[in-house]
């Protein structure tokens, strides 16, 4: 279900906005109204909608509209026309005073800059909105405790804000977000400020946190390897135009255009890539029932010198060599469990390519994939691997080509 829906949204800026507006929908470009009418054209046509729980990131570069956006959904700037539906309220038609609860109650935001009060403890700078809310204080401090614990800051609750490194600021700013316990929060370049580690650092908290709390989350950047990292899905804009919308996964393998193209082409796939991205669906197994003669013959059937083992419900049990099974038929043995291999590598459908490589290098035999429950999904060779590492695609039968 969608969290928030944009349909149709724009915002240019100017004297005549209205105006303006009909002539971009006639075909005038965005070049064209700035020249002949002074307008600026931030946002054009957007249209997309958020899951609940998703961290969807607008990313792009300086100017492309990324940073108006967000402010259009809580209406920091007022769109000039389009809708903005949070839970099937439509935002763009709230009174100043529904809005004004909105804020305060169903949306968060963390700003570039920390924005902290120089002169209120690291408890009272969390705990303001609360006190805005006309909370009383045992329990606008009793909450902001809490956050500060989540985003581990309970030990630098009494100091002062310049006494905190610029993470710990963010945290800061990020637990006086939270501290309403919003449904959305709105992430505005959280982390551009911040040195490389620490930026780093930050990002790997907020999916930790975020594997706890489940909030929807929009998070902008103009960083790709941040997009990439952190975003569920990935809005690319250019000149306030949504030029591609998609998972990392599509974005790096299918850009839209030629610009998107230019923002992937020197990602590292490696960094993005999953196992269940270069993974084939093993259609030689054999169940534990079906003996070490069945098993030869599948093996024969699909040129391969092994083959996995599954129980009930696909649960993988094991690995049964061409060797072994020849000697089985050999020896009368019918029962695939006196032969088969249990200690094989495994692997979760979400590890990274980059992760698999030290197994793909020691494994003498293909890697499973299995989910929590140890049901195979999918096998992965070597050379998979290998080609994930390198960009090249892996088709259904587990070898890699190129278009």
């Amino acid at each position: 279900m969608s969290k928030i829906e944009v349909k149709e949204l724009y915002k240019i800026f100017g004297s005549h906005p209205r105006e303006a507006l009909v002539k971009l929908k006639s075909g005038r470009s965005k070049e064209d109204l700035l020249q002949k009418t002074g307008h600026t054209v931030g946002i054009n046509d957007a249209n997309f909608a958020v899951d609940e729980g998703e961290i969807f990131v607008i990313m792009g570069l300086s100017g492309s509209g990324k940073s108006t956006l967000v402010r259009c959904i809580n209406r920091l700037i007022e769109p000039t026309a389009g809708t903005i539906t949070l839970d099937g309220e439509d935002i763009t038609k709230l009174s100043a005073e529904k809005l004004r609860v909105m804020r305060q109650k169903k949306i968060g935001m963390v700003f570039q800059r920390f924005a902290l009060f120089p002169h209120r403890t690291i408890l009272q700078n969390v705990a303001f909105g609360l006190e805005i809310q006309g909370l009383d204080k045992a329990t606008r401090e009793e909450k902001a405790m809490t956050v500060l614990e989540t985003v581990g800051l309970k030990d630098w609750s009494h100091v002062y804000p310049e006494q905190l490194s610029g993470g710990m600021q963010q945290r800061v700013g990020l637990a006086r977000a939270l501290a309403a316990d919003p449904d959305v929060l709105l992430m505005d370049e959280p982390f551009s400020a911040l040195d490389p580690l620490i930026r780093k650092e930050m990002q790997e908290e907020l999916v930790e946190l975020q594997e706890r709390l489940k909030k929807t989350i929009l998070f902008i950047t103009h960083d790709l390897d941040e997009a990439l990292k952190l975003g569920d899905r990935i809005a690319i804009m250019k000149d306030g135009i949504i030029a591609q919308i998609g998972t990392p996964e599509e974005i790096l393998t299918n850009p839209a255009d030629d610009y998107v193209e230019s923002f992937v082409t020197d990602v590292d796939r490696s960094k993005v890539l999953t196992a269940e991205n270069i993974m084939f669906r093993p259609f030689a197994i054999v169940r534990d029932d079906d003996g070490p003669r069945v098993a030869v013959r599948k093996m024969q059937e699909e040129g391969f010198s092994n083959i996995f083992v599954v129980g009930p419900e696909r649960v993988l049990l094991g690995i049964v060599t061409v060797e072994k099974a020849l000697e089985a038929v050999k020896n009368n043995v019918k029962d695939l469990h006196q032969i088969l291999d249990a200690d094989i590598p495994m692997t979760a459908p979400d590890v990274l390519v980059q992760d698999l490589l030290p197994m793909a290098v020691t494994a003498k035999v293909p890697i499973a994939v299995v989910d929590e429950n140890k049901r195979l999904k999918g096998i992965i060779v070597r050379v998979s691997v290998l080609a994930g590492l390198s960009g090249m695609e892996v088709g259904d039968d587990g070898v890699p080509h190129t278009d």
